[in-house]
């Protein structure tokens, strides 16, 4: 076994998450270049970003996929992971947080805590994973590191605590304060900050500087006892007890450390870095993987334990021709060339190449280690959030949960002959994406492709084209609505069918009950006395859930639904598993167009940043879309307009707020819940469907 480089507790593996445009990228290619692994910074306004390598990314100036790295600082070894800030590509911060130990969140100085700061933070507490926070943009007119403090507070529950204060704001802005060395520190700007020049703190700031040390000491003294006895006792903690207890608070997630400077202007990079190995996790903190069949079951964060780790990304490699798997390898060592079992698929499979990556570049390794994040070639069959390990000790762990996409539109290839290019691509598509779902209208004879926003299909639809050579048309975006119920209802239905030889019987008796919202389908069997046998039981739940798939009323997933089979019979002879699904699935559709259903559509919670004077105008926007105002607030010169917003209705919003606005206008969306569609809207919604041939007229 290769001897491992850097000890586990000096490896951290953290993201930077965010909202769009809050300068994620610009701060990773300030990480790489202060840590030595670039030699210039690439600028995301230059489209030369080291962390965008995509094309589509460079042109549009945004992130599009998490991009990994590995850097040293000092004697630490950080793997990075630039996650999007975009909407529309939540799944990669998803599956991204599943896998990292901590997270730098990341904020505009002047837009504060925006959606989807908020959408990401409340991923990062699904999976446990403790933060520190960066207060970027300091440069820019209207920051306010104090108000983002506050903001943290009142919108996301958390408790940050200023480890550094700035000096100055806006074009004033020189640099932080450290409170734990009570040190001014100025970034050299012929270095490009990379020298990190040490002052005493300016006497204006003296004052300022003392009441916000003794908030952070106060703070770390309430992480331990010892040291919360020590400070009622007037006695001075050392700024080792500080710091220790200040990473105890982080590690727990009872408080946020927080940092600030400006990564486009090269200050307070530094500090954050330090941040990171002084206050986030190492492997060795977040403890055992767990299996999720057995709690009991456990592997240790050793090298010595058996191989286990979890596929959290999967990428095409245009170059090689290839699939590429990023695993994070959680116990035991991964070798190149060796055979491990895919647990989630029982299927075995080899390793042919493994590399940890920088981006887009790929450094051979020989092995993995307990702890690292690294990518690898052979996994052909392997899927994202599936478990690779030792065939000898299988295990499984906790897969990723994936949102539903929200739009769709129908592709066809403009040319004939390239139909059978476009499965492939596809396919590979949506190996990489799980929010991303391929299907086939039988009806229509329609591709339907599905995702999280305009952007990320339009996004998908130039990938096509680019990487696979295939040139589509694509039709109009479309929603992807909900069917649901509103009252409980019973049903009986029988099928029978006698068509020489031997027959086909199913009884089944079905009763639905609607569910609260994302509650989603549960399946109860309370059939008594064998009146249908156990081994049809199964096949009347795939009936159901089959039933599910396309809703009776205009042809659209059916959600929160609670069906319970409760009688019913079946015949000696006649009785068989295809039976009981195809009455299983006719029950359900009867009873559920009984039940007063009900069709639901995609919500978005919507903000607009318009000049005060236009207030009027987007207020008026939002009502026109059958918005719902939920606030207003004052943003550093402008407005700031908080509404819900059915997601149907937002299509060509960009265009529509820019004009109204004489181009000074700006909106963001993310996706809030599902709520039901005004009866006019619904009754307008099916009979499309119905003459789209969505859905046989018999549904009507």
């Amino acid at each position: 076994m290769a001897k491992r480089d850097i000890p586990l507790e000096r490896v951290r593996n953290f993201g930077i998450m965010a909202h769009i445009d809050g300068g994620k990228t610009t701060t990773s290619e300030r990480i790489l270049f202060y840590s030595g692994k670039n030699y210039k910074i690439g600028e995301v306004h230059d489209g030369a970003a080291t962390m965008d390598f995509m094309v589509q990314e460079q042109e549009r100036g945004i992130t599009i996929q998490s991009a990994a790295t590995c850097v040293q600082w000092g004697d630490y070894r950080l793997s990075l992971i630039d996650t999007p800030g975009h909407v529309d590509f939540t799944a990669e911060v998803e599956r991204s947080l599943r896998v990292l130990d901590g997270a730098v969140a990341l904020y505009c100085a002047v837009g504060g805590v925006q959606p989807q700061s908020e959408q990401v933070w409340r991923q990062s507490e699904k999976y446990k994973v403790p933060k520190i926070a960066f207060v970027n943009k300091m440069d820019r007119v209207g920051a306010n590191f104090y108000s983002v403090m506050e903001q943290m507070k009142n919108q996301l529950g958390a408790n940050p605590v200023p480890v550094v204060i700035p000096i100055g704001a806006a074009e004033t802005f020189e640099g932080v304060i450290d409170l734990i060395t009570m040190k001014a520190l100025y970034f050299d700007q012929k270095s490009l900050g990379k020298t990190v020049i040490e002052k005493d703190i300016p006497a204006e700031y003296v004052e300022k500087a003392n009441e916000w040390r003794q908030k952070m000491v106060e703070s770390a003294a309430e992480q331990d006892d010892a040291l919360m006895e020590k400070f009622f006792a007037g006695e001075e903690l050392t700024n080792d007890e500080i710091k220790k207890a200040l990473r105890k608070g982080c590690l727990s997630r009872a408080i946020t450390p927080a940092f600030c400077g400006t990564a486009f202007k090269d200050k307070g990079i530094q500090p954050l870095l330090n941040g990171v190995c002084d206050y986030l996790p190492s492997p060795l903190d977040t403890g055992a993987a767990v299996s999720a069949d057995n709690p009991e079951e456990k592997r240790e964060v050793s090298d010595t334990e058996p191989f286990c780790g979890l596929a959290f990304k999967i990428m095409n490699d245009p170059k090689s021709g290839g699939k590429i798997t990023f695993v994070r390898v959680y116990s035991g060592t991964m070798k190149l060339g060796a055979e491990m079992l895919d647990s989630t698929i029982d299927k075995e499979q080899r390793i042919s190449r493994l590399f940890r990556m920088h981006a887009s570049k790929q450094e051979p390794l020989d092995e993995a280690h307990a702890g690292d994040i690294v990518a690898c070639v052979g996994l052909t069959e392997t899927r994202t959030g599936d478990t690779l390990c030792d065939p000898e000790h299988p295990i499984t762990l906790e897969s990723i949960d994936f949102p539903a996409p929200v739009i769709s539109v129908a592709v066809k290839p403009k040319s004939r002959g390239d139909n059978e290019k476009l499965g492939v691509a596809l396919h590979a598509l949506a190996m990489e994406d799980p929010t991303f779902v391929v299907s086939f209208d039988q009806e229509t004879s329609e591709t339907i492709i599905a995702g999280m926003g305009e952007l990320y299909l339009e996004v998908i639809v130039d990938r096509l084209k680019r990487e696979f050579n295939v040139d589509c048309d694509v039709g109009a975006p479309q929603v992807a609505y909900r069917e649901t119920i509103t009252v409980p209802v019973d049903n009986e239905y029988k099928h029978v069918k006698q068509s020489g030889g031997r027959g086909q019987y199913a009884h089944v008796c079905l009763k639905l009950a609607p569910q609260e919202p994302g509650k989603g389908f549960e399946f109860v069997n309370e059939v008594k006395g064998g009146v249908i046998p156990t081994e049809y039981i199964p096949a009347v739940e795939k009936g159901v859930r089959k039933a599910l798939e396309s809703g009776p009323l205009a042809g659209f997933p059916v959600v929160d639904v609670k069906a319970t089979v409760y009688f019913g019979s079946y015949h000696e002879v006649d009785s068989n598993e295809f039976a009981f699904i195809t009455c299983a699935m006719q029950c359900f559709k009867q009873a559920f167009l009984k039940a007063k259903p009900q069709l639901l559509e995609p919500m978005m919670d919507v903000e607009v940043v318009v000049p005060e004077q236009y207030m009027g105008a987007a207020n008026g926007s939002i009502n026109q879309r059958r918005g719902r105002i939920e606030g207003m607030e004052d943003r550093a010169g402008v407005k700031l307009l908080k509404a819900t917003v059915p997601l149907g209705e937002m299509f060509g919003y960009s265009n529509a707020i820019r004009t109204v606005t004489q181009g000074r206008g700006s909106f963001t969306m993310i996706f809030k819940q599902y709520e039901a569609v005004p009866k006019n809207i619904a009754q307008e919604v099916v009979e499309k469907r119905i003459k789209e041939g969505k859905v046989r007229p018999s549904a009507e």
